[in-house]
């Protein structure tokens, strides 16, 4: 059954995704809900919804990046749509933070993304949205539905508008390897490897390139830069062994510590992200590409309970 009256809609963002918020309510055709966020001297939130969301299906958009009270509010935000007998909530998480700790990789460990997926259903979320998650079994996290929007909708035609054909396509480490294939699969591409080695987080002991990139223009494909020591040193070594030009794309840009510094002091011709992060900075070499009419699309698509998968089927 369709929502034939917009009113039954209601859209709200957190103070971390305002800026891509009101962009998402411009495509989807009406105004972000009203809410204001109150702060003891302490700094614990209290976030008050302004208007009426009784009966109402009712979508916030908040990504929770660092620091952990964009999750904080998020969860606050969905308790108090619950406890004013919404109809439906729908988390509109753009980048879904700790999502790197999805498994138990060494002992005594937390399932960092496990813990999110519970808080979220514990404070009332009835559905989650969001978009390339750093592994796609995070899903299963989870015993509401899940629509895993995809940024290859957004870096194709980007991609294709400055001759994708043409380009080799490299992994930056074994884990993104699917990744980079989807790529490499659409234009019709080769594939390289670069192999990784870590001693600890964000330090690399050693890293090798697995093809051939000698004469070629090559993209790096990722999902998430943090401080770009991989990223950088990736693109570094398949320069040094033969590559013409190295571009990278990737979904989010975190962005931490000295990537700035690293980024526009690297050989990276460019370096093309989505708007699911805002930048703390501008950079010459960085180009923002933006999911908000993706994310209007897909909340529209629930909204008339249409499928979330077709806004991905591309003809080629």
């Amino acid at each position: 059954m369709t929502i034939k009256n917009s009113n039954q809609v209601r859209l709200f963002s957190g103070t971390a995704s305002h800026y891509l918020a009101d962009k998402i309510a411009d495509f989807h055709g009406q105004p972000l809900g009203k809410m204001v966020m109150e702060k003891f001297s302490d700094g614990e939130m209290s976030p008050i919804i302004q208007e009426s969301v009784r009966g109402c299906y009712t979508f916030f958009v908040q990504s929770t990046f660092s620091p952990s009270d964009n999750l904080m509010e998020l969860l606050l935000l969905i308790d108090s749509a619950k406890r004013a007998s919404a109809h439906y909530i729908t988390a509109v998480i753009p980048y879904f933070g700790y999502a790197r700790q999805d498994r138990k990789d060494k002992s005594r460990v937390a399932i960092g993304a496990k813990l999110v997926a519970n808080l979220l259903e514990a404070a009332g979320a009835n559905r989650v949205m969001t978009m390339d998650l750093h592994a796609g079994q995070i899903q299963g996290f989870f015993d509401i539905p899940v629509d895993h929007l995809q940024s290859t909708i957004i870096f194709y035609p980007y991609l294709e508008s400055i001759g994708g054909s043409k380009f080799t396509f490299a992994a930056p480490d074994v884990g993104g390897v699917k990744r980079a294939r989807e790529y490499a699969k659409y234009f019709g591409a080769d594939l390289v490897i670069c192999d990784k080695h870590r001693e600890r987080a964000n330090q690399i002991a050693g890293m090798t390139v697995i093809g051939d990139v000698v004469g070629k223009d090559v993209i790096l494909v990722d999902d998430i830069i943090d401080t770009a020591g991989t990223l950088t040193k990736a693109a570094q070594l398949i320069l040094d062994k033969g590559a013409n030009s190295v571009r990278a794309i990737c979904t989010h840009p975190v962005l931490s510590g000295p990537a700035y510094e690293r980024i526009e002091a690297s050989n990276l011709e460019e370096l093309i992200v989505c708007d699911t992060i805002p930048l703390q900075r501008e950079s010459d070499k960085i180009k923002v590409l933006s999911t908000a009419k993706l994310f209007a699309r897909a909340i529209k698509n629930v909204c008339e309970y249409r499928s979330i998968s077709q806004l991905f089927v591309n003809s080629r």
